[in-house]
């Protein structure tokens, strides 16, 4: 098995080289450089090769368009429905994911929990269109949600949204800007300037980041239920930033810290379980 954390860590150390160099560049150069090198970060759909074969849904789960108005654009989504769920989900994966990478999820959320469930490429991701940026993928995540709720045939508002790593800024985005049925934040963090100064600490991300997935200045404009998990052992989005941004969120809220939990690992039983009983209070049963 490949070393996420290792190769996460020498890509950023190069990047950070790059950013040196552009800093010492002549000014008219030096902003379009750095935002280059900014997004790469920040934004990296997995690469297959051009002549991959384009990954496919499992059995019983729909590979889906949705025309995003707004972009002009069209996006890629995975769909797995059951009849009569105990909710719909909107479900926003994390930078270095696609759908594909979310086939674990939606079945666990689809078989395990059964709710119905649509995970969407961002622009730029998979066989989405469009380029990567913090304005396009809210636009995006809005789209997707519209999408959904006529598939399910549900109102807008009454979509459970939930985000992992950068989805969950996507997520918090939604939520505090329109509302939601209730929230669900899987290893997500307080804004990208935090997780990036935690990495550079002698560089002052908070002016030099145009990317902000700002969500501790956001989410105490959600007011509805929250259940958000974080590994203590994540090297990736510290758990103290998963923390931080739980204790600006109002109640109802539930926080799980998984004990050893990594950024990329699978889905820790405790979190699985707080899932299911968080369905059953959203729906009205007592436990």
């Amino acid at each position: 098995m490949r070393n996420l954390f290792v190769a996460e860590m020498l890509r950023i150390i190069g990047l950070l080289v790059l950013a040196c160099f552009a800093l010492t560049a002549p000014m008219g150069c030096q902003s379009a450089m750095l935002r280059t090198i900014e997004n790469s970060l920040v934004y990296q759909p997995p690469k297959r090769g051009p002549f991959k074969k384009c990954p496919t849904p499992p059995v019983g789960v729909e590979d889906v368009f949705i025309e995003n108005p707004d972009s002009n654009c069209r996006l890629n989504g995975w769909y797995a429905g059951v009849q009569n769920p105990r909710a719909v989900v909107l479900y926003c994966h994390g930078n270095g994911n696609d759908v594909a990478e979310c086939q674990a999820s939606l079945l666990a959320f689809r078989d395990q929990l059964r709710v119905s469930i649509l995970a969407f490429d961002y622009s730029g991701y998979g066989r989405s269109d469009g380029k990567s940026s913090e304005a396009n993928l809210y636009r995006d995540a809005r789209a997707a949600r519209k999408w959904l709720a006529a598939k399910a045939n549900v109102p807008e508002s009454e979509i459970v949204l939930c985000g992992y790593s950068l989805g969950g800024g996507v997520a918090v985005e939604l939520a505090s800007t329109d509302g939601a049925k209730a929230l669900i934040l899987e290893r997500t963090f307080t804004s990208i300037p935090d997780v990036a100064q935690r990495f550079v600490p002698w560089l002052p991300m908070q002016t030099m980041m145009v990317n902000r997935f700002d969500s501790q200045s956001k989410i105490g404009r959600y007011r509805g239920p929250l259940l958000q998990t974080h590994g203590d052992a994540d090297r990736i989005v510290p758990y103290v930033l998963g923390v931080k941004l739980h204790t600006v969120a109002n109640e109802p809220k539930k926080f799980i810290r998984v004990c050893g939990g990594g950024h990329n690992d699978p889905p820790h039983t405790s979190y699985t379980a707080a899932l299911d009983k968080f369905f059953d209070e959203l729906n009205g049963v007592k436990p």
